[in-house]
């Protein structure tokens, strides 16, 4: 082994040891965060009997008397659920709004949108959404990662030693707050945090598979890192251990950096069981001018001032949650002192373990020493006001710390409101008191878009097929590559994707206001487009013969940029002219031989169209 070759072994030594020893440092740093977000879940999941210790870490509450009533009334978790559900309402359109009303713009921004709907089918965004919306709800804080996924796509050859290749396809992948290490926990965006860690238990087996290198493996039983693995991996607990555990498993640790003078493209390295398994460059140009950035987004449930992770409402109610379990018992406990009596008896007048075993049950002859008192119940007096009071009390201040009202939590009214306005005004409010957690959602969702869009403008570059949804449901195959996608322009619509009633009634309010009228009728184009929305698209009658033209005429246009075309004797010639206008004044007189051949294409049509009106014969829409 020559010097160079030493000089490379310990240079990989080094980097292994400062990712481990900044991955430890960091662990560190937040562990007191990862304690309470393991409370949280716990709550949530109806262990409500536990807290964090002096020494941090979670432990069970021991009761004062072995007799005291532990049960939990669980509110948080309903509540979380009516969260959960208001907030899966809120999918922002991925439509992509063209800068301009040229032909190139509006082709991009039709090419962007049906790029993003199709990513969205096929990784089902809305359940990664809902995902990480559990964990922003739960902990706090939720992160989304857009990764380029090289095994996914069509199959367009094969390697060496047989394997398909495929052409790749993005992919976005919902994490928790537990496998994210910043390098700052005050950083306030992802734009502040300079190098971050992604780190996971994962088996030896997928290391090997992804990697190519053979790890040992090691039995993981750490919680931040060992329960959101593969579950297939999961072995029973031994030893009375009963912690998860991932058997022959390593933690992955990757550290992105962001771009600086040293690491111009930004630095990503890869180690696991004191192996380097990868460095290089950031992988990704996904920034908004295509530079290097970070490929994670933050969503967060209650962002907090100075801190990178945000709270959640389950940490607000977990004093009420504590206090409401306290008065629910001891009121059960005062109950049930009056059902089941305290019984007071002489000093060994009764067979004191007999009587404490059995009771006094109906029937029971109770056999007591002559001359002594009879066994009596004592008075335990009537149930205390104040605790009907406390638990009222608590109930309402649910509804204050968590924002979810009565009539969305359980679905009361007990403001006695009866008219629609008055519900709706309700229900705003409670939108209103989420508007944090539902920007956040918003904000995540878009910027999920525009990575996306970045990786395809990235790695699209071979010709590729995109099935696309004309207007009227027509679905037309595309080709495209990575030249023809504009990722640095892309504004999305704003607005949600309303569901199909909400679609239909709105279509019937412009209807009946009669904004879709020309001349006081519905031109056949218009009557078409209306019944097809309605659900009546599959009526033959309803299919108007101008869609169809309109349909050649756009088809034209994409010919008549490297060819000349006559026109057919059988078209609409007035919508022919009016699409063609249409296509030169949105951008295609640039081209000087394209605007020369749109010319004459026109006056072939104009000549036709003359035609036929001076043998009094017309076609086309007045």
């Amino acid at each position: 082994m020559d010097l160079k070759q030493q000089a490379e072994i310990k240079r990989k030594e080094n980097i292994v040891r400062d990712v481990t020893e900044d991955f430890e440092t960091r662990r560190e740093e937040r562990r007191h965060l990862e304690r309470g977000w393991q409370l949280n879940m716990n709550f949530v999941s109806g262990n409500q009997f536990c807290d964090i210790s002096p020494t941090g870490e979670i432990e069970e509450e021991d009761p004062a008397f072995y007799w005291q009533s532990r049960r939990c009334f669980n509110h948080i978790a309903p509540t979380l659920d009516t969260r959960l559900a208001r907030l899966a309402k809120v999918r922002p359109s991925l439509n992509v709004r063209a800068a301009s009303d040229s032909d190139g713009d509006v082709k991009t921004a039709r090419l962007a949108s049906n790029i993003l709907k199709a990513v969205k089918g096929r990784i089902d965004l809305d359940g990664i959404v809902s995902r990480a919306t559990l964990w922003s709800e739960t902990c706090g804080t939720a992160f989304y990662k857009v990764v380029w996924n090289f095994n996914e796509g069509n199959v367009i050859g094969a390697d060496e030693s047989g394997h398909p290749l495929r052409e790749g396809d993005a992919n976005v992948i919902a994490l928790s707050p537990f496998e994210i290490y910043p390098d700052s926990l005050a950083a306030e965006s992802m734009d502040e945090v300079k190098s971050l860690i992604h780190a996971k238990a994962v088996p030896v087996s997928e290391i090997k598979e992804r990697y190519g290198v053979e790890l040992a493996g090691r039995r993981i039983s750490d919680f931040p890192l060992a329960p959101y693995s593969s579950a297939s991996a999961w072995k029973r607990p031994v030893d009375g251990d009963f912690r998860p555990a991932l058997d022959d498993a390593e933690i992955v640790i990757e550290r992105y950096t962001r771009p600086n003078g040293e690491h111009p493209e930004g630095r990503l390295e890869i180690v696991a069981g004191n192996v380097l398994l990868y460095e290089g460059p950031l992988p990704y140009q996904n920034g908004d001018r295509g530079e290097r950035v970070l490929p994670f987004i933050r969503q967060t449930c209650i962002p907090l001032a100075g801190a990178f992770f945000g709270t959640s409402v389950v940490d607000r109610m977990i004093p009420l949650q504590r206090a409401y379990n306290a008065v629910r018992n001891r009121k059960h406990e005062f109950l049930n002192r009056l059902s089941m009596g305290v019984i007071a008896v002489e000093d060994g007048s009764v067979d004191a373990e007999e009587l404490a075993e059995d009771g006094l049950y109906p029937g029971k002859v109770l056999v007591y020493r002559q001359g002594s008192p009879a066994p009596a119940f004592l008075d335990c007096g009537k149930l205390p006001a104040e605790l009907e009071q406390e638990e009222v009390r608590i109930a309402n201040e649910f509804i204050l710390v968590s924002g979810m009202s009565e009539i969305s939590r359980n679905s009361s009214n007990p403001t006695h409101v009866t008219s629609a306005t008055g519900l709706q005004l309700l229900i705003d409010q409670d939108t209103t008191r989420m508007r944090m957690s539902v920007e956040s959602v918003e904000r995540a969702v878009r910027e999920a878009g525009k990575q996306i869009l970045h990786l395809y403008k990235q790695f699209a570059s071979a010709r590729r097929i995109l099935r696309m949804t004309g207007t009227g449901g027509h679905t037309e195959l595309y080709y495209f590559s990575s030249s023809d996608i504009s990722a640095d322009d892309v504004v999305f619509e704003s607005g949600y994707e309303r569901t199909p009633e909400q679609e239909k009634e709105d279509i019937l309010n412009v209807l009946s206001l009669g904004l879709l009228k020309e001349r006081g009728s519905l031109t056949g184009e218009v009557r078409h487009r209306v019944l097809e929305a309605l659900g009546f698209g599959s009526i033959e009658n309803a299919r108007d013969i101008s869609d169809l033209h309109i349909k050649k005429a756009e088809r034209e246009n994409v010919l008549l940029s490297t060819r000349d075309i006559e026109a057919e004797e059988y078209d609409d010639h007035a919508l022919h002219i009016a699409e063609h206008t249409r296509y030169l004044l949105s951008g295609g007189e640039e081209d000087k031989a394209t605007r020369e051949r749109v010319k004459r294409h026109l006056e072939s049509h104009r000549r036709q169209q003359g035609g036929e009106n001076g043998g009094e014969r017309k076609t086309g829409t007045p």
